[in-house]
């Protein structure tokens, strides 16, 4: 059995330490672990091993009403994402992709092939027209601590200036250390 690796740990681990910190941040943010038992019977019903091995360490994250990794039960209840549609181009098969999030309304996948992370170009609003894949990253761990826990959270999300100083995640991501930027510690 694969183990995630160290950066997603420890990348979780200040996460989840800045969040403790932060009272006053909603909890829904960071999602908890999927324990043995139930990674092994999701295995059995035909979940990707990368996304079971991210949800040990990670089940689910809500970066912004926009943006949003999947727990393992909200992500079984998303898989008609993968089902091919009437005139659409992209090559949906549930038994190729597995839908692990959301970003802007359009589905974010898990390549049940390479375990790479596939999402819609920027371009297509409307999913369904989009004429390819975007390759995100090689890895649902890579993705999320290197686009989701990092500044690039900015991009990713359409943060504006002005929208910055109220998104709770990049205020976590600031008090965890992972943008470069600290934001200070809460109020008394």
């Amino acid at each position: 059995m694969r183990r995630p690796g160290a950066r997603l740990r420890m990348t979780v681990d200040a996460l989840r330490t800045a969040r403790a910190r932060s009272p006053e941040l909603f909890s829904y943010l960071l999602g908890g672990t999927v324990d043995e038992e139930t990674a092994r019977a999701a295995t059995a019903d035909g979940v990707p091993p990368e996304f079971l091995d991210f949800c040990r360490v990670l089940d689910g994250a809500s970066c912004s009403p926009s943006v949003r990794l999947f727990d393992l039960e909200e992500a079984l209840g998303h898989q008609f994402y993968c089902d091919p549609i009437v005139d659409c181009v992209l090559p949906l098969s549930p038994e190729k992709l597995f839908c692990v999030g959301m970003i802007h309304e359009t589905p974010v996948y898990v390549d049940r092939a390479d375990g790479g992370v596939l999402g819609i170009p920027d371009e297509h609003r409307e999913w369904p027209d989009a004429e390819r894949f975007e390759h995100l990253a090689p890895s649902l761990e890579e993705f999320f601590v290197e686009r989701l826990a990092t500044a690039e959270y900015l991009r990713i999300g359409l943060v504006d200036d002005e929208s910055a100083e109220h998104d709770e995640w990049l205020t976590l991501l600031r008090r965890a250390g992972l943008t470069g930027r600290s934001a200070p510690p809460p109020s008394p």
